[in-house]
């Protein structure tokens, strides 16, 4: 999944989702980005039926990930550190890229369990 050209090759594992293990409100996984990939999600996206909660690891020393928060139009930067966790409101972006590659273990709680449920922001809306 993912892109060599927009930087953000990497592997998505659904442990707890429609299909697979099924729980009342919860989505879970984990992704690892390729070596050489930076990017965890982009174009951003929100889920303004959910909550979003991200554990970043596997961050060599010194490494850091600038995880995007907030209002499409009023994003804010977050530098994360490695074993770091960021808690993600329904109306806040979701989407970070490193300074290396990286992994993270993410949740989602709402309204519902469809890990497609999400709404994509263009880039150039981005501000």
């Amino acid at each position: 999944m993912g892109t060599l050209e927009a930087a953000n090759q990497r592997t998505i594992n659904k442990y707890i989702y429609a299909e697979g293990i099924q729980r009342c409100q919860l989505v879970m996984g984990l992704t690892q980005l390729k070596p050489g990939n930076v990017w965890n999600t982009m174009p951003a996206h929100m889920h303004d039926r959910r909550m979003e909660a991200y554990l970043y690891f596997n961050l060599a020393e010194g490494q850091r990930v600038l995880h995007l928060m907030g209002e499409p139009q009023e994003t804010r930067p977050l530098w994360v550190s490695n074993e770091q966790a960021i808690l993600s409101p329904p109306w806040s972006i979701h989407t970070g890229c490193g300074t290396g590659s990286y992994a993270f273990i993410w949740g989602m709680a709402g309204e519902n369990r469809e890990y497609t449920d999400m709404d994509a922001v263009a880039i150039p809306d981005l501000r």
